[in-house]
């Protein structure tokens, strides 16, 4: 009890995740008189995971891309192809974060680099400027769901789930959350009538030749995993090649100067993931060897007897548990015990794997913690609270979808024939 009360303690003071977590593994080593060098041992046995090579490629090539002017040159196309439809630019706005933030893995990058772009094409296409915020802080949190999401890659490590079926499971769910928004950005826009007239297809053209070797970059890495063509790695080394390639040879948008530094802001991230995943390891063993998993599935199957009021109870401690922890953290502190339960209760671990991803992606928008929150905050230069209640009506709309995905586990299920 005092060694959970210290490291509660030092969490509240602001000490780094991984500190915490390292040392209430080597607390439990150090009871259990198994030898401290373990934990070492955990922290580099990740390094014979080979999936695990798609994290820093998939990031570095999100942070590359967030630098490049491809954001811009994709919110041009889309707009000149849809804009003049009712709500068709904060569909523009959905669609560009979705893909932004599965290639980011939604660490915030995806406000900063698309909030130049789609935050005056909104207000010039006639969007409440309130509208406008809440809708691109809100879409900065799409996209977890789909390939190449590193969420759902790093649930799949810890849980031995097939990767290939979490994204495979994940289309269905995601696109849900994005036809949400889209019909809710609809009917409060739908007063607004843009002319057909503004339709060019001489903009139209232009914005293809400028953006023609950006389109194919989705369809090459998407169809070729979910085609069977590239495994989930071997897809993160072309992304990496084709960006490279498109953004510093051809475009030239990068500068190889700048390589280094987001070389380095693109690993920080990693690092921080693979090192919490590394000591979490570590206190997982600790915890499966004071039989806390089971001791869990007891406890909660004495109060709770059917899956319908499992699913409900998990949905309510999700909410809670992203409002205060980052997606990262809570996968490889919490999943391993979740699962255990959710096993109990014969929920398909690739369902468990698609709500725990869809509940913590509200987390994003869920104060204290709600990292684009802040983000939006910084980036805009607005006054938080005002954040807040830009995106409280999408916030709504976004949970309702995340009800539908927990309860109908029809939804993550489908394409995979189950």
């Amino acid at each position: 009890m005092i060694t959970s009360a210290v490291l509660l303690l030092l969490i509240l003071l602001g000490a780094p995740l991984f500190a915490v977590i390292a040392a209430g593994a080597m607390i439990g080593y150090w009871n259990a008189e198994i030898p401290l060098s373990a934990i070492a041992i955990e922290i580099f046995g990740i390094a014979e995971t080979p999936i695990l090579l798609a994290i820093p490629l998939f990031t570095f090539a999100g942070y590359v891309l967030a630098e490049s002017r491809a954001p811009a040159r994709l919110v041009r196309l889309t707009t000149a192809l849809v804009g003049w439809i009712p709500g068709g630019v904060a569909m523009v706005a959905i669609c560009a974060c979705a893909i932004f933030t599965a290639f980011t893995g939604g660490s915030g990058v995806t406000i900063i680099a698309l909030g130049a772009a789609l935050y005056p094409a909104l207000i010039e296409a006639g969007y409440d400027e309130r509208f406008s915020l809440g809708l691109i802080t809100s879409a900065g949190c799409l996209g977890l769901l789909f390939a190449p999401s590193l969420p759902l890659i790093l649930y799949g490590v810890i849980t031995e789930t097939s990767i290939d079926e979490m994204f495979v499971a994940g289309i269905v769910p995601g696109l849900l959350m994005m036809f949400a928004l889209a019909a809710y950005a609809f009917w409060v826009n739908r007063h607004l009538r843009v002319p057909f007239s503004q339709f060019s297809w001489r903009q139209v053209g232009a914005a293809l030749r400028e953006s023609w070797l950006d389109i194919p970059l989705p369809v090459l890495v998407l169809g070729g995993i979910y085609g069977g063509v590239f495994a989930v790695s071997e897809a993160a080394a072309v992304t990496v090649v084709y960006v490279l390639v498109t953004e510093l040879l051809i475009h030239r948008d990068i500068k190889p100067g700048q390589l280094p530094r987001i070389v380095r802001q693109s690993m920080v991230l990693v690092g921080a993931i693979l090192l919490i995943l590394g000591v979490s390891l570590a206190s997982t063993n600790v915890m499966i060897d004071a039989q806390v998993p089971e001791r869990l599935v007891a406890l909660v199957s004495e109060f709770v007897g059917s899956q319908l009021a499992f699913m409900a109870l998990l949905f309510v401690f999700l909410l809670m548990l992203g409002a205060v922890l980052d997606i990262f953290a809570a996968l490889v502190l919490v999943v391993p015990l979740v699962s255990a339960v959710a096993a109990r209760y014969q929920l398909d671990p690739v369902h468990l794997g698609i709500l725990f991803v869809a509940n913590m992606e509200l987390g994003y928008l869920a104060p204290p913690m709600g990292r684009n929150l802040v983000v939006a905050s910084y980036r805009f230069d607005r006054p938080i609270l005002g954040i807040y209640r830009a995106t409280l009506p999408f916030v709504l709309v976004l949970l309702g979808a995340v009800v539908f995905i927990t309860f109908v586990p029809r939804l993550s299920l489908a394409l995979l024939g189950r």
